[in-house]
């Protein structure tokens, strides 16, 4: 079992042996995301960290414009002709999968990992998959919190907080982020 599948939604104390793992691999990712955003890379080299820090193939489809910060690497999951604009940051400890053609602004933040309401266990933490489906679209500066799902060709406006799922082919905006309107899917077309 892969370790993001084991600590979905439970609780990891401070003191639990796998709080001192999650940030060993933390400060190895820390090397490569520094190395990713130091110097300028072509997308072929991006993806080639990238599949560093992942341990798994990128399709060359997918474009992440520099810089590109995430906090522990592992946990990330691409699709095909993604596009991913500057400044976004996956706080991806919790996994993120992005699906086909999906389209993410500047200044995005995915977030899988939240601490602890509870005073004497807020150094805790509790992780919760983001998943965005195919041909979604997050506007700019947007923030996408534990556990959220956004629906297939669904578009999040820019500013957004996203707190709860977005459903398919529904347009949401504000904070936190409401139903304003539905995607008309007759002008959509897949090549």
């Amino acid at each position: 079992m892969k370790l993001v599948d084991k600590i979905q939604g439970i609780e990891i104390l401070k003191d639990d042996a796998v709080y001192d793992e999650i940030h060993e691999h933390k400060g190895d990712n820390e090397q490569l995301s520094f190395e990713l955003n130091t110097t300028f890379r072509t997308n072929e080299e991006v993806l080639k960290v990238l599949e560093k820090m992942t341990g798994q193939t990128i399709d060359s489809s997918v474009v992440v414009s520099l810089p590109f910060y995430t906090d522990y690497g592992r946990h990330m999951k691409f699709g095909r002709d993604i596009f991913i604009n500057k400044n976004v940051t996956f706080v991806d400890l919790g996994g993120i999968e992005i699906e086909d053609q999906v389209l993410i602004g500047p200044s995005a933040r995915l977030i899988t990992v939240n601490h602890l309401t509870d005073p004497a266990k807020r150094r805790g933490l509790i992780v919760k998959k983001i998943v965005v489906k195919k041909n979604a679209w997050i506007g700019a500066n947007v923030t996408v919190l534990p556990g959220v799902i956004i629906g297939e060709n669904a578009i999040v406006a820019a500013d957004s907080t996203v707190t709860k799922d977005v459903l398919a082919n529904t347009i949401v905006a504000g904070t936190p982020a409401k139903v304003i309107k539905k995607v008309d899917q007759k002008t959509i077309r897949f090549s």
